[in-house]
């Protein structure tokens, strides 16, 4: 069995509008509903990430300036790597022609046109982007977010239950309350294992530092702003062993209110045994100290692959300090290669 590789890091420039000649008019029912229903709906619609809904004309037309706006200088869809380096399976990225739509529909008044020129609605899962699943887990109890303070990475431990290996092909990560939840990650804890032994099913636990923070673990998928669901093709899977815990490392932002969260997650299984295992891999680096007034600091971490893989994807994620980010791979030969580059970190999207 092939080992596949997720390589896992913790550690506004306005452009000219296309220009545009006075033709027909664009639609939103012929032209700019194919392009939000492809690029913007998965999160621009009830229940997800984004505070507005683009699923019908009433809900878009009073976002039409600021729709222009944002793809103009970029900022929506959210997508910030380097266009130079490297090419991406899930770019986010408008082409040049779906950008000038949207901008020409808001120049030329921004019409509805003929319901009858409109793609059918997409089939939305209310709840989850993978589909129904076949498994949820979630927090036991409601966590406590307070209106102030600052709150330490908080874990909670979700039993499994499985008595037989599962292979998961699908997993989404879903908090509870958006408004709080900067980040999830559920990691896999082993039967056996050492690591967070003092947490307890049902309550809330934060390691002490120098404490038994560290063990064996495997990340199984995360929820940051901006991130998806881990979706692997058909064939490839991320193994559960029978008797495993989830472990759920809450990062939560208090936002002036006291708030409520029980996040869950979401698992589809494999429907045959998978010939490629998928695991996520961490190259972190957590005790670096910025110098006082540096307008910037290099901060390095690698990791080894200790047998042949395959990468198929990279996640960069650090904090607000972070300001740009570089995945480089170093050959057995010595050589390097630059795999993806993100010159401008933004915090709010992962």
């Amino acid at each position: 069995m092939r080992l596949l590789t997720f390589a896992f890091l913790s550690a506004a420039l306005l452009t000219a509008a296309p220009k545009t000649t006075p033709t027909q008019a664009v639609t939103y029912n012929k032209e700019v509903l194919p392009i939000l229903q492809k690029n913007c709906q998965g999160c621009h619609r009830p229940g997800e990430a984004a505070p507005m809904s683009f699923l019908t004309y009433k809900e878009t037309r009073p976002w039409a300036k600021a729709i222009r706006t944002a793809v103009l200088s970029k900022k929506m869809p959210p997508w910030f790597a380097d266009p130079h380096v490297g090419k991406f399976t899930n770019d986010r990225s408008l082409s040049p022609a779906d950008m000038e739509t949207l901008v020409k529909w808001t120049d030329t008044g921004a019409i509805e046109g003929n319901p009858k020129d409109a793609p059918a609605p997409l089939a939305f899962i209310n709840g989850w982007n993978i589909g129904k699943p076949d498994v949820i887990v979630e927090m036991p109890l409601e966590f406590q977010v307070p209106a102030s303070g600052t709150i330490e990475y908080t874990y909670f431990v979700v039993p499994t239950g499985f008595t037989e290996d599962k292979w998961v092909q699908m997993a989404e990560a879903r908090p509870g309350n958006r408004k709080v939840v900067h980040h999830v990650i559920a990691f896999v804890r082993e039967p056996g294992s050492k690591w967070m032994r003092d947490a307890k099913p049902g309550e809330p636990f934060i390691p002490k530092k120098g404490g038994n923070e560290e063990g064996a673990h495997e990340f199984l998928v995360g929820y940051a702003p901006g991130s998806m669901p881990e979706m692997l093709k058909p064939g490839q899977a991320k193994l559960i062993k029978a008797g495993s815990d989830i472990m759920l490392q809450m990062h939560y932002t208090v936002n002036g209110n006291a708030e409520k969260d029980r996040t869950r997650v979401g698992f589809t299984f494999a429907k045959e045994p998978p010939t490629e295992r998928v695991t996520t891999l961490a190259a972190g680096n957590s005790k670096f100290v910025i110098p006082p007034g540096a307008e910037n600091h290099q901060v390095d971490s690698k990791i080894t692959l200790q047998e042949d893989s395959t990468l198929i994807a990279l996640l960069p994620h650090m904090h607000l300090r972070g300001k740009s980010f570089e995945y480089r791979v170093v050959y057995p030969t010595g050589e390097t290669e630059t795999l993806l580059n993100v010159p401008n970190y933004s915090f709010s999207w992962q």
